[in-house]
């Protein structure tokens, strides 16, 4: 029975102890001084580099076509998606496309398949004259 009286008062005093330091070790600490910028200019997500966080976010909706252009040599790429890469590539962040998980020479494929498609893009089709509803087949 004095052996149990005595265990119990030593795993209180050591549980005392315990909690008296560690709350001690809380109030002691103090805490960094919390910036005072929010989250959106530490992120630069206003401004003009929204523009290249919607870039970004417009590549991730494309990945499944750029994925499709690699593996099915589909040689063709949305207007969003070549735009995506563009921004990405040249005004914002050039190293990101490869940081996705494209290799360096996909990732030049890209901007060059995005550049090139910009310098001998099409001219936009010319309005036509003729109304469609007075064409009779």
């Amino acid at each position: 029975m004095a052996f149990t009286l005595n265990l119990f008062i030593l795993s209180s005093l050591i549980a005392i102890t315990s909690l008296m330091s560690s709350a001690s070790m809380v109030e002691s600490r103090s805490l960094s001084s919390p910036s005072s910028s929010s989250l959106a200019v530490r992120l630069k997500a206003e401004g003009e580099s929204s523009y290249c966080w919607d870039s970004l976010w417009q590549l991730q909706a494309c990945t499944g076509e750029i994925v499709t252009f690699f593996l099915n040599g589909k040689t063709y790429l949305g207007h969003g998606c070549c735009q995506a890469i563009r921004v990405i590539g040249h005004d914002c962040w050039p190293n990101i496309v490869a940081s996705l998980g494209f290799t360096n020479e996909e990732t030049d494929v890209l901007e060059g398949y995005c550049d090139e498609d910009v310098v001998h893009s099409p001219p936009p089709p010319p309005q036509s004259i003729i109304d469609p509803k007075y064409i009779v087949p």
